[in-house]
């Protein structure tokens, strides 16, 4: 019927709606049962207020091959958090949080999809723009998968947890399988759930959302429950912000200079280690900018992030966010030093963490491991100077690693 159909039946320009209830229609003096019609919609789909996820399914890479865990790795968990029975990804019982699945690749803007199946009781996540270390569903997101059909909140099923509440839960919780899918084009965030739209927002209009991670990994969350997840895809949107590496191998020291003292800065192999006294600075200078790294120290060591100097380490004038793990300390980690204190971040010596700084016009802001710890906004010195990292007590060390920077 649909070959018969196809080369015949001519519709009208701008045909959408009428359809139902009519019993017979003719077009082109060809009369045409109700059935026939129908049948005929569904080859010619209205053109008007389509829903994004009919659209075909083309450029999509497959993220899971229904037999191994190839191109994923479990991060903070034992080898057996995750694993693969029956053409699903399973997360196994006696593995909880903080243990999840872990993409090899990171993706700044993409369209993700797939499905998840719930049984009674189960709670889970799906990141995305997670960390490489740190708090995955701060520093990046988390969509919340839960069981439970309520009324939309920060923390139901198709949230965007903990801060955006879905516009409908619609979640299948009765031995089914249910759709998601994701669609990142920064700053507009779109989420689907079984089909229905749940989200569609400004990232950069919400607070606690518009400074997390651009780009990052896609990530499975274990809270315990056997949870499955199939049919796994992605395509790559184009890219919307551009980073300039600092720091991420070696050959990036020619990027710097020894500013002040003699400190030991050295390049093993993506990590810059440091330690001494003195400032390693940047040959350019910024004044505007943000900056994020991930940093990973001693215990109880002291150093810091230098911007707006002369490039003479501490001996000009400048500003200096505080490196320093000692939450009874005057001035700790995050701070901007003699000016305001942080609030203590949520980090461990010798575990790497996420730094983030902003600098822009009289305003500076701190994010340690996805939480604001810093916010400042009477900065005087509108000076461009380079980026200097202190290096501040002998018998202590400091390592950076992925540092980028970008102005703004």
């Amino acid at each position: 019927m649909a070959s018969r159909l196809l080369s015949w039946v001519s519709l009208p320009q701008g045909i959408e709606t009428g359809i139902v209830g009519l019993n017979r229609v003719s077009f082109a003096n060809h009369p045409m049962t109700r059935r026939q019609l129908l049948a005929t919609a569904t080859l010619f789909p209205l053109s008007r207020n389509l829903p994004a996820q009919t659209s075909p399914e083309t450029g999509f890479t497959s993220l899971f091959d229904g037999t191994t865990l190839q191109g994923w790795t479990v991060r903070e968990g034992p080898e057996s958090a995750f694993y693969v029975n029956d053409g699903a990804i399973v997360a196994h019982e006696s593995a909880g949080f903080p243990a999840w699945l872990r993409s090899d690749r990171q993706y700044e803007n993409f369209d993700f999809r797939g499905e998840y199946f719930l049984k009674g009781w189960m709670n889970s996540g799906i990141y995305f723009h997670a960390p490489e270390h740190g708090r995955s569903a701060w520093c990046g997101m988390k969509l919340n998968i839960f069981h439970q059909q309520t009324a939309p909140a920060p923390e139901s099923a198709g949230s965007i947890f903990p801060v955006l509440a879905p516009r409908k839960v619609n979640v299948k919780p009765n031995g089914e399988w249910n759709s998601f899918r994701i669609l990142m084009s920064w700053p507009r965030l779109q989420v689907w759930s079984n089909d229905e739209l749940v989200h569609d927002v400004d990232v950069e209009a919400v607070p606690e959302l518009r400074h997390r991670l651009r780009s990052g990994y896609l990530g499975l969350e274990s809270l315990s429950y056997p949870i499955r997840f199939r049919n796994l895809r992605i395509k790559e949107l184009p890219s919307t912000v551009s980073w300039t590496a600092l720091y991420e191998a070696p050959a990036d020291l020619s990027k710097w200079k020894i500013s002040e003292g003699k400190p030991q800065f050295s390049g093993l192999g993506n990590v810059l280690h440091s330690e001494g006294l003195g400032h390693l600075g940047t040959v350019e200078k910024y004044r505007d900018f943000e900056l994020q790294m991930y940093v990973r120290h001693s215990l109880h060591h002291n150093g810091g992030v230098l911007f707006r100097g002369e490039g003479t380490g501490n001996k000009g004038p400048h500003y200096e966010i505080q490196l320093h793990d000692v939450e009874g300390a005057h001035y700790p980690t995050g701070s901007l030093y003699t000016f305001q204190r942080a609030s203590y971040p949520r980090i461990e010596a010798l575990q790497w963490w996420l730094f983030q700084l902003r600098v822009k016009g009289t305003e500076c802001m701190v994010r340690i491991n996805g939480d604001t710890v810093l916010e400042y906004a009477r900065l005087e010195n509108m000076n461009e100077g380079p980026i200097e990292l202190q290096a501040h007590e002998n018998g202590k060390f400091t390592e950076y690693k992925h540092v980028q920077i970008r102005r703004i």
